[in-house]
C-alpha cells in the first residue's frame, strides 16, 4: 500500500471520527431537599443515577431557609419541599418550570426517646407533661414545616402552655432529631421518615401522632426555572413517580399523594 492511499485512508478516518455524534455526557444536579428526605433520597440519589447515570448532590435542610435562598438566586436545580406552600409561591413568582410541581408524598410526627429513657411514650402528646422533662426538641416553626406541625399537635392537645418552657429549636428537623440522640433534650418531636432511618431506628421509642391533629405535611418538589440542566432535573423529579420509589417512600413511613389516608398505617401507635 502506499503513500498516498495511506494518507487517503486516514483523511476518510478523520471524517468519520468528526463527524459522529458523541455520546451525551452525564450530569450533575444539584438538589435542595428538606431534611426529613435525607436517608430517603439518598437511596434516591443511588437509584436514579444507577438508572440514568446522572447524579445528584443533595443539599438537607429547612424549606423555609431554602425558598429564601432560592428567591434570592440560589443556584439549585429542584427542591423538593417539606410544605407544598414553598414551591407553589415560587411558581406564583415565576421561579420554576410550568408543569413540574408535583405532589411527591406526605409526612407524618412522632414523639421520640432514647431507649435509656424512661418516659412512657404510650401516652403521647400527654407524656411531655411528665415533671422529669426538662427540654422537649421540636424545628424551629419559623421556616420548618416539622415544627410547625408539632407545635399545631401540641396545641390539639391543650398542652402548649405548660410545656412551651421546655421547648428547644432544632434549625431543621435532622438538628432537632441529633438533640434528643444527644441528650441535649429528653424527648423530641420528630419525622417519622428520621425515627425509621437505619442509623436511628433500634435506639429509641417513638409514638404516631395522630394525623388528625395538626395540618397536613403536604411535600413536593419542583425545577427551578434558572437551571441549566432542565433535563436532568425533570427526571430526577420523574423518579419518584416509579413503583420503586415510591416503595422506599412508604418504607420511610411517607404517605404516597395517590394513597387514601384511610388505608395508610394507624395514625398512632408505638414502633421501635
Amino acid at each position: 500500500m502506499n503513500a498516498r492511499v495511506i494518507l487517503r485512508l486516514v483523511i476518510v478516518l478523520a471524517l468519520v471520527a468528526g463527524f459522529s455524534v458523541p455520546a451525551r455526557a452525564a450530569e450533575e444536579i444539584t438538589v435542595a431537599a428538606a431534611a426529613d428526605l435525607t436517608f430517603a433520597f439518598q437511596e434516591a440519589a443511588a437509584g436514579f443515577q444507577r438508572a440514568t447515570g446522572n447524579s445528584v448532590q443533595l443539599s438537607f435542610g429547612s424549606s423555609g431557609n431554602f425558598f429564601s435562598q432560592i428567591q434570592n438566586g440560589a443556584p439549585y436545580d429542584a427542591f423538593f419541599s417539606a410544605d407544598i406552600d414553598y414551591p407553589k409561591k415560587l411558581e406564583s413568582a415565576g421561579l420554576t418550570e410550568p408543569g413540574t410541581l408535583y405532589q411527591y408524598a406526605r409526612g407524618r410526627i412522632v414523639v421520640w426517646v432514647p431507649n435509656k429513657s424512661r418516659l412512657d411514650v404510650t401516652r403521647g402528646l400527654q407524656a411531655l407533661l411528665d415533671p422529669n422533662i426538662r427540654k422537649i426538641a421540636i424545628a424551629n416553626p419559623e421556616h420548618a414545616p416539622y415544627g410547625r406541625a408539632a407545635v399545631s399537635a401540641i396545641q390539639h392537645a391543650g398542652i402548649y402552655d405548660r410545656v412551651r418552657g421546655k421547648l428547644i429549636y432544632g434549625e431543621n428537623i435532622a438538628q432537632t432529631t441529633q438533640f434528643v440522640q444527644s441528650g441535649n433534650a429528653d424527648v423530641g418531636i420528630l419525622a417519622l421518615s428520621l425515627a425509621k432511618a437505619p442509623t436511628i431506628e433500634g435506639q429509641g421509642r417513638y409514638f404516631i401522632i395522630p394525623l388528625s391533629t395538626y395540618p397536613p405535611l403536604e411535600q413536593a418538589g419542583v425545577v427551578l426555572k434558572s437551571s441549566r440542566k432542565k433535563a436532568a432535573a425533570r427526571a430526577f423529579l420523574d423518579f419518584f413517580k416509579k413503583p420503586e420509589m415510591v416503595a422506599i417512600m412508604a418504607r420511610y413511613g411517607f404517605i404516597s399523594p395517590g394513597k387514601s389516608i384511610a388505608n395508610a398505617a394507624p395514625d398512632s401507635g408505638t414502633d421501635r
